[in-house]
């Protein structure tokens, strides 16, 4: 099964995002939901419109929590880096991007999250810094393609270029 991991700085929308995808909650301990915070890895699941089923791997952000991001990692086919768009680049999104690096995780897509937050000159600005960011961390990843927006209104979600 394909394995795709998210990575990114803390409250920057990865379980969100990954419960937008899929429906499925990977904030599963009392823990998390009270703090509404990862601490440990979430796992969830989808099928793809092109009938392929992959799983994701959903991991915390906060540094006290890096050991739970690095055992999360280390198998994934595909990392999803979040960035929150209110945000941008922040400390934990570039040790994740070092990690990312170290693993030798080739394959990636960027997902600004929270772009309705802000206004399209600072997500363009986000998009800039990310590309910036993934280029100088991730020299064997195509450089910053596949950056994408995810949008959150009450009761919907949208996914864009």
């Amino acid at each position: 099964m394909f394995v795709i991991g998210t990575a990114g700085h803390v409250d920057h929308g990865k379980s969100t995002l990954v419960k937008a995808l899929t429906d499925i909650d990977p904030d599963r301990l009392p823990e998390e939901k009270a703090r509404e915070m990862t601490v440990d890895l979430g796992f969830a699941w989808m099928t793809l419109p092109s009938g392929r089923e992959v799983s994701i791997v959903d991991v915390p952000g906060h540094e006290r929590f890096i050991k739970n991001m690095l055992a999360g990692v280390g198998a994934i086919d595909l990392a999803l880096l979040i960035v929150a768009a209110d945000e941008s680049v922040m400390p934990q999104t570039r040790e994740h991007l070092a990690i990312l690096d170290i693993l030798r995780i080739r394959r990636g897509l960027v997902v600004i999250t929270k772009s309705d937050l802000v206004d399209e000159e600072l997500v363009e600005l986000v998009k800039a810094e990310v590309r910036m960011s993934w280029k100088l961390r991730l020299r064997r990843l195509p450089d910053g393609r596949g950056v994408s927006v995810h949008r959150r209104w009450p009761g919907r979600t949208e996914i864009g270029h």
